[in-house]
């Protein structure tokens, strides 16, 4: 899953915008001239920053590229698992298309995307990219995508009610049995305040199951993707702690079915200690749900084992000519991996459009290209970076483990599981599991 879409969530300033006529097609147009290429991920009109800044690159790009016409469609969210596929086999979706890291080797098998190996030469920036995010989207040796983001998960935690609790701000939880006594004294504040939130409904109970199963050192599924590894001692670890926390401790509240702008909600509110979320949640609880960005904090996923991690990147689609996966690469250079510049890295103007800069992003370059990018960011950061130093310290040491396969499905299943556990308390956590190890084992016969 990815952890809220758009990267950037900004108060609405008016800039101006590019109209672009949005229709679709696999035609690249020779006829006139020019190669024209779809692209989709544009921002909606209501996130009107974002919006404008896109529209100012395409129109820069095509100024640099006038033999090259970019059509964008918006999207809020990028992608809807729901109607993914039947865009691909219905040959509906654009030439170059937005996909989370789960969609990448799911969409070779399916043959909808276009061999990008003969190509990626002529991307400049490809070399700099890190190596596992490349890997992703590497299948049997052949490149089908370019990654544009990257998040890992953590523990977001609200300073000012850690001090108020007698906790120090400055040293968040390490452990799940420190974040359990962080919660129940955050708890203990009174006036509706709950000390740790958690999601489970929505396919998000179980995509956070995954990553506390991750941190405890499980797996959802074996490493050959065909059994499901849920049914463990650290899958009954992940359970005990929320049964635990729930019921005993009373300190997750008595709502519950949670999805995540319930947390963000509480958390902007004021009244709740800590989550698990990827970084950029923080300016939507900042823009969007009234909290300061002095008072929230970001430390490393508890348990010191492993995190989380998920992201996005294109692909391109398989009736793509060779003009246009050269044109879509030119693209995906501009918009997105030029460090310093472009949609996602041109701090200077995020900064004077009051976008965060700054946020503890994992890094997408390497070498020279990563300097650059971190050089450009450390300068135009506007936001207390400080806050975001134990997340940065500690995720250096944790394995980085992405989302199984057939994850929304899988998801589904681990729903019921933490819904059960934290709306009964006398839930049967054993055979919570072997059941759903069995419905996962038949999602993974069933391919």
């Amino acid at each position: 899953m990815r952890s809220t879409g758009i990267r950037r969530t900004v108060a609405a300033v008016g800039v101006s915008a590019l109209a672009l006529t949005a229709c679709g097609g696999n035609t690249d147009d020779s006829a006139s001239g020019k190669t024209r290429i779809t692209v989709n991920c544009m921002p909606p009109k209501s996130a009107k920053v974002d919006r404008g800044f896109f529209e100012e690159d395409v129109a820069a790009f095509e100024k640099q590229n006038p033999d090259i016409d970019v059509v964008a469609h918006d999207a809020f969210p990028c992608q809807d698992p729901k109607t993914f596929d039947a865009k691909l086999a219905g040959g509906q979706m654009e030439d170059v298309f937005y996909t989370y890291f789960t969609d990448a080797r799911h969409v070779v098998e399916i043959n909808q995307a276009a061999d990008l190996t003969p190509y990626v030469k002529e991307l400049k920036s490809y070399g700099t990219i890190q190596q596992q995010l490349r890997d992703i989207y590497t299948v049997d040796g052949k490149i089908y995508g370019i990654p544009r983001t990257g998040y890992s998960m953590g523990l977001i935690y609200n300073r000012a009610l850690f001090e108020k609790a007698g906790l120090d701000p400055d040293r968040p939880p390490t452990t799940w049995a420190e974040v359990r006594t962080a919660a129940r004294k955050i708890a203990g504040l009174g006036g509706g305040t709950v000390g740790y939130a958690d999601y489970s409904a929505q396919n998000q109970g179980g995509w956070h199951f995954t990553a506390e199963l991750y941190s405890q050192g499980g797996d959802v599924v074996s490493p050959d993707g065909r059994k499901a590894t849920v049914d463990t001692p650290e899958g009954r670890a992940v359970l005990q702690t929320l049964h635990d926390m729930r019921w005993t401790d009373d300190s997750m509240g008595s709502k519950q079915l949670l999805v995540i702008n319930d947390a963000q909600q509480l958390m902007g509110s004021g009244k709740l200690g800590m989550y698990l979320a990827a970084p950029d949640n923080i300016p939507i609880l900042v823009k969007e749900k009234g909290a300061a960005y002095e008072d929230i904090a970001i430390a490393p996923m508890p348990g010191g084992r492993a995190t989380l991690v998920g992201g996005d990147g294109y692909m391109v689609g398989k009736k793509a000519s060779p003009a246009q996966i050269r044109a879509g690469l030119k693209w995906l250079d501009h918009m997105f991996l030029t460090p310093g510049d472009g949609f996602l890295g041109d701090y200077a103007r995020a900064k004077r459009h009051d976008a965060p800069v700054g946020l503890p992003e994992p890094r997408l370059f390497t070498g020279a290209a990563d300097a650059k990018d971190q050089q450009v960011k450390k300068a135009n950061a506007n936001v207390p970076v400080g806050n975001y130093q134990p997340f940065l310290d500690g995720s250096a040491s944790l394995d980085m483990k992405i989302e199984p396969p057939h994850a929304q499905q899988i998801y589904s299943v681990l729903d019921g599981v933490v819904s059960a556990v934290l709306t009964k308390e006398d839930a049967d956590i054993d055979r919570l599991l072997k059941d759903a190890s069995g419905k996962i084992d038949g999602i993974l016969a069933r391919g």
